[in-house]
């Protein structure tokens, strides 16, 4: 396996050329030149006499061990297996080279070993031969330890492996379960060989490595432990240390069955504390962080014992607890947030109730260290408008850490109560307003974080709150509504108030002051805080509509002056609140609600479309539509069949605008998205009460369709295709007909453009037309799969499998799955009617007519797909499309997936590897065991795409043909 010095020049200047500040051509070049380099036969040679030579450097001999890596893993069959002790000698060779670096070279030559010793099944003494060839001089133990270390890591890994389950399972019982023994008195022979072993980083990650291989008392019980504890002390080993000791504990979770070691553990990691209070007084945050995280894991591990031992330990539970109050950076205190999490899951169980009373001290502490915690800082630059002084990444941090802390103390609430935890944020704003209430004045409020940080603990504790607690909420909201105006504080009081309208929903007394304050806001000067305002307000209408439903003309008033000074979002916010009351309104006063509250919203929207001049005219054209949608959602009024429906009446009002819209704004796609988006929940909201606009909603939906080529059209057509379907109560057969006959205009019309155009510019199109034959397939089964138009459709089909975007894909494989249902007599229909389960026979015939004649390519397609260039989220439902061929027709079905294997690039297959597979899936089908093929085809598939990983292009006779419609 050796190689001339200037054989590997080319891959050695393309390396450089990725390296460089070459141009982006050179360099794509470059990087199509090492992707084949990489999966050549010449690069087995070429690169073990890269890593020998001297005029390569040190980057170029890390592509190389990474190259080799690669190819020992999935190309190892392009070496005859007599070769295979010479290619491991030169591994060998090569570490002994690299002993002392480049530490990730002496890595992945190891990573090459493993995975050499995994496949080379006749290699027996893996252990024992490394050691000899590599322990024998102190300057190599470096590569006995790296290998050690990586040894199990790459057998757990070993499905990418191309070994048979059985073979792996062999091969990993003679390297792992055998050595495990072996591997436990090397370490301890290297760890107790000098302090400096000892306190080798190295050793801690091997012992980490191990430490599910190796029995854990054995590890618990050998000097391996004191040497873990020991190295905490240790600068250079204290991360590993920390690595080693929490992979330890973790492996304790199964508390009854690890007892014994829980109780050797415990003392260790109590006594952990003290050095955690002194780097919290050194300022040293990375070991105290380092620290915390043991604590956590601790914690975490042993929850059910803290509940079942709360005295016992209760020391680890304050030790836990001390993390959280000395964390000034509140970077350690992330890491407790799940136990508090986890012990309240059990305290709050009936089981533990004593646990949870002892528990109740440390709680209440806990609330408090949080609510500290809530506090935003005081810049030291005196800069009220830059509290974090520049730093953006410190304020994201802290915003979001802010909610992290919110459900820390929504589990408090749950296991103290929830007036124990209001009374607290409650005391805190008291105290407040005695020691300063008096100096505070507009703007102007002295140590407003001490008001704001009990603010927000109230609202995050909102959630907590029944809405028949009457303790604390009667002395908070009168409080909160008091607050002085200071934008954080503002901003902070509306959302609170907002948290509890459920509350206020059943104490409306409180409903008129909190409401004034809140409807205030909108006055504010801080765009924030009328963005809470308006979110406050959409939730005080939606809890409170009952109550409001009489202040119907005040309401509308407010309403009107306000919304368009609002961004978009609070536009759509109080547009849903609103809404929420009109909905309450008698039925025969709904049509003048309607027309009172969104005919000042469409005569807006005509003005505005009057003088439209560009794209943010449209935008907001297209918003405005949006806020009748959201109207529409929600305003759906039970009307008895027979009368005239208010809200229906007024859709006919205002649908000649819409029209107009489309018609005017054919190119505007934000305003076809948001007509067509109205239209759809017209149908969905109202359902058969909009027969009157049916016709000209079915001719506009056509001709918008055909003029835009947008999908927009197809969703509006699916609310009348799943509306006005046959065996809905009041759609007659003709009705129902001219429905399916509307549906098949506008699948003409997608094919047509699916003709003109290739799939990968229409992927949105292509995901909404086939979501749109997917329900079709549901509500028409008979018309649509027994009409001819579905021969091309199915082309279309397969055709659009060749995009890369994941949507329009699973609405494709989706669509195949309901077809093929049809054809296993397995509709996909979810009523509860049983009769709709049972397929006729001609359904059945026609379904696997079908797949007799588009089979070849759906096979050829979805495989292709699975093994170059699905993503990931395709496969399942891949996979599930062929089992569901296989289950129709299983031995044409194998034929074709035959063919397609067969048509695989040369070499990127052994005849081996292709003869399994193919005679695994016949095993199956002579058992009649079919659905286990779709787990071969899923290892098959994935085998394959690890080991070739090739580009999306160039896939030679299996790219696929074009789509042609003439329909």
């Amino acid at each position: 396996m050796a190689a001339n010095g200037q054989v590997f020049e080319p891959v050695l200047a393309a390396h450089n050329t990725m390296q460089s500040q070459a141009g982006r051509a050179q360099k794509e070049q470059a990087h199509q030149y090492l992707e084949q380099f990489q999966k050549s036969q010449e690069a087995w040679t070429m690169t073990l006499a890269m890593l020998e030579s001297n005029s390569a450097d040190a980057a170029a001999k890390l592509f190389a061990a990474t190259t080799l890596k690669g190819k020992i893993v999935y190309d190892l069959h392009q070496v005859p297996r007599d070769q295979l002790p010479e290619l491991r000698a030169s591994i060998m060779r090569n570490l002994a080279i690299f002993h002392a670096g480049p530490k990730p070279i002496r890595l992945q030559l190891c990573v090459c070993l493993a995975n050499l010793a995994i496949q080379m099944t006749e290699w027996k003494d893996v252990l024992k031969d490394v050691v000899t060839a590599l322990g024998a001089e102190p300057a190599t133990l470096p590569c006995v330890l790296d290998f050690l270390r990586v040894l199990p890591e790459e057998v757990m890994h070993g499905r990418k492996i191309a070994l048979s389950e059985h073979e792996l399972t062999m091969r990993t019982a003679e390297l792992i379960e055998e050595n495990a023994q072996q591997a436990l008195d090397l370490l301890i022979r290297y760890a107790t060989s000098s302090p400096a072993a000892a306190q080798n980083p190295q050793l801690l990650n091997c012992i980490t490595s191990w430490i599910r291989e190796i029995p854990l008392d054995a590890i618990i019980n050998s000097p391996l432990l004191k040497i873990v504890i020991d190295d905490l002390s240790s600068e250079e080993a204290f991360d590993a240390a920390v690595e080693c000791l929490s992979a330890l504990v973790a492996e304790t979770r199964d508390v009854d069955e690890t007892l014994n070691s829980i109780m050797t553990l415990y003392p260790h990691v109590i006594n952990l504390r003290a050095k955690l209070v002194e780097a919290a007084q050194d300022e040293e945050f990375e070991k105290f962080k380092g620290i915390a995280r043991i604590f956590a894991e601790a914690g975490e591990s042993w929850v059910l014992l803290i509940a079942r031992l709360p005295t016992e330990f209760r020391a680890l539970v304050e030790a836990i607890l001390a993390v959280a109050a000395l964390d000034k950076e509140r970077d350690a205190i992330s890491h407790t947030f799940k136990f508090w999490y986890d012990l309240k899951q059990y305290l709050t169980l009936e089981k533990y109730t004593q646990a949870r009373m002892q528990s109740l001290d440390i709680y209440s502490k806990l609330v408090d260290i949080m609510i500290g915690h809530l506090e935003f800082p005081k810049p030291e630059s005196g800069d009220e408008k830059d509290l974090f002084e520049g730093d953006r990444d410190q304020e994201e941090k802290f915003r979001e850490f802010r909610h992290q802390m919110g459900d820390v103390l929504k589990d408090c609430c749950e296991v103290m109560g929830v007036v124990e935890c209001l009374q607290k944020p409650y005391d805190l704003i008291q105290q407040w307003v005695q020691t300063y209430g008096t100096q505070a004045g507009p703007n102007s409020v002295p140590e407003w974080q001490k008001l704001e940080a009990p603010l927000f603990a109230v609202r995050a504790m909102g959630r907590m709150v029944p809405p028949d607690e009457n303790v604390m909420l009667p002395r908070l909201i009168p409080l909160i509504v008091g607050i002085p105006d200071h934008n954080k504080l503002r901003f902070q009081a509306v959302m609170a108030l907002g948290r509890y309208t459920e509350w206020t929903a059943q104490h409306p007394q409180t409903l008129q002051p909190q409401l004034d304050y809140i409807m205030a806001a909108f006055d504010h000067s801080t765009k924030d805080v009328i963005r809470a305002a308006a979110l406050s307000f959409k939730f005080f209408c939606n809890d409170c509509a009952g109550l409001l439903v009489n202040f119907v003309g005040p309401l509308q008033q407010f309403y009107s002056k306000n919304l368009n000074n609002l961004p978009i979002s609070s536009q759509e916010e109080i547009t849903e609140g609103v809404a929420s009351v009109i909905a309450k309104v008698p039925n025969d006063q709904m049509h003048q609600t309607l027309k009172l509250y969104l005919d000042p919203v469409m005569q807006h929207l005509i003005a505005v479309a009057g003088q439209a001049k560009d794209d943010a005219d449209q935008k907001l054209i297209a918003d405005k539509i949006n806020l009748l949608t959201i109207v529409f959602e929600i305003v759906r009024p039970e009307i008895p069949s027979g009368q005239e429906h208010p809200a229906v009446k007024y859709c006919q009002e205002v649908f000649p605008v819409l029209a107009n819209m489309i018609t005017h704004f054919d190119k505007s796609v934000p305003i076809l998205e948001r007509v067509c988006r109205c239209w759809r929940y017209m149908v969905l909201s109202y359902r058969t009460a909009m027969r009157p606009l049916l016709p000209d909603l079915a001719t506009k939906l056509i001709e918008g369709f055909d003029k835009s080529r947008q999908g927009c059209f197809l969703w509006a057509t699916a609310s009348i295709v799943r509306e006005f379907s046959q065996g809905v109560d009041e759609v007659d057969p003709s009705l129902a007909n001219d429905v399916y006959q509307f549906y098949e205009q506008q699948a003409k019309t997608f094919l047509r453009i699916l003709s003109d155009l290739p799939p990968e510019e229409l992927p949105d199109l292509i995901e909404d037309y086939f979501r749109l034959a997917a329900d079709m397939a549901l509500y028409f089964p008979s018309e649509s799969i027994m009409s001819p138009l579905m021969d091309t459709i199915l082309q279309a089909a397969y055709s659009s499998l060749t995009l890369l975007k994941e949507d329009p894909i699973i609405a494709v494989l989706h669509f195949l799955r309901d077809l093929l249902g049809y054809g296993r007599n397995s509709s996909p229909s979810s009523s509860f009617d049983n009769t709709r389960h049972d397929v006729p026979e001609q359904l059945r015939d026609r379904v696997k007519q079908l797949v007799v004649g588009a089979g070849v390519e759906l096979v050829q397609r979805i495989m292709t797909g699975m093994m170059y260039s699905f993503p990931e989220g395709c496969f399942a439902d891949s996979s599930g499309v062929l089992l569901d061929l296989f289950e129709l027709m299983p031995e044409q079905v194998a034929q074709w997936v035959a063919t397609t294997v067969a048509m695989l690039p040369q070499g990127s297959i052994t005849p081996q590897e292709t003869e399994r597979f193919l005679n695994n899936i016949r095993q199956r089908i002579q058992t009649g065991d079919v659905r286990m093929i779709r787990t071969i085809l899923q290892d098959f598939t994935a085998s394959y795409r690890r080991r070739n990983v090739a580009p999306r292009e160039g896939l030679g006779r299996l790219e696929a043909s074009r789509f042609r419609f003439s329909g």
